[in-house]
């Protein structure tokens, strides 16, 4: 008796439960989250779509056709594109890889072991430099760009590759990230056990600490490379040959020449297109590491 009551009462309770989520859905308060992320979805993503339409267009119908009406010239601004100036896309795209992955794996490399330090060793002066690290995160970086190449022509390497290089390894925001991910994803427990068992502090390090941060280095690694393959006012100040321009400064010395060759428009926009497609396939391929994360801290 006392087993059919409980399941009489479970299924009433069941019922409610559904009646309250049908109402909340019905209620325009139940939908208004969700209209404003597509509000916000449809922003954001409006320009690609117009740019990947655009990017099809031939030049006569850049110009003559409607907004949203996909062209037939695709294969025909590629290949333009590609020829152009015996190949200068192809050079403009190597440079920027260069700056991209090559400070991005610095700048994840010294955030890593900076975050590490800052979190797990107690030194006279440590709170200070966190706080001139979150100090230095307000800082915006239009200002520092004239200090910094003022300070690389002192010393000639203005118009080289490392005027562009070396400013981005050093990251204020990624090392508090890499602090505070070192800080919940590494038991002092754990370093205690391995330096009971005798282990030195750079094995700690490397074979303990810094593989159990891997997701938060993969996160670095994304910010930095999509803040530095999309840079464009250091590389703008620092470089004066075409030749060592990164995509966004090549394409904008391109819509510079398109002023007076409008013909030009259709190769900018299918530069621009061809630009974000390593972006979408480097978050597609490395996303996999966050879900990895979460998965075995779900079985943890």
């Amino acid at each position: 008796m006392a087993t059919t009551h409980r399941a009489t009462t479970d299924r009433a309770a069941t019922r409610r439960a559904t009646a309250h989520r049908a109402t909340a859905a019905r209620t325009p308060w139940g939908v208004a989250p969700t209209g404003l992320l597509l509000l916000g979805a449809i922003y954001c993503l409006f320009p690609v779509l117009w740019v990947l339409i655009a990017a099809t267009k031939s030049p006569g119908e850049l110009f003559t056709t409607s907004t949203l009406a996909f062209g037939t010239g695709f294969a025909d601004n590629v290949s333009q594109l590609f020829a152009y100036r015996d190949g200068v896309f192809w050079l403009w795209a190597a440079n920027t890889l260069v700056y991209a992955g090559g400070g991005a794996l610095l700048s994840t490399a010294v955030s890593a072991i900076s975050g590490y330090a800052l979190a797990k060793f107690r030194f006279p002066g440590r709170d200070l430099i966190f706080n001139l690290l979150i100090g230095g995160i307000l800082v915006p970086a239009v200002v520092l760009a004239i200090p910094q190449y003022l300070l690389f022509s002192k010393v000639g390497l203005a118009d080289t590759y490392w005027a562009v290089l070396l400013p981005q390894i050093l990251h204020p925001y990624s090392i508090y990230l890499a602090r505070i991910y070192a800080t919940a994803a590494i038991p002092d427990s754990l370093l205690e056990a391995g330096r009971i068992d005798g282990a030195t502090e750079w094995r700690l390090m490397y074979r303990v600490a810094l593989p159990l941060m891997v997701p938060g280095m993969v996160t670095i690694f994304l910010f930095q490379f999509v803040a530095i393959w999309n840079n464009f006012l250091l590389p703008f100040i620092m470089l004066g040959d075409d030749g060592k321009f990164p995509l966004t400064v090549g394409l904008y010395t391109l819509l510079a020449a398109g002023a007076n060759q409008p013909s030009l428009y259709n190769l900018i926009l299918t530069g621009a297109l061809l630009s974000i497609v390593p972006l979408i396939a480097l978050f597609l391929t490395m996303q996999r590491y966050w879900k990895t994360d979460l998965s075995s801290g779900a079985v943890k």
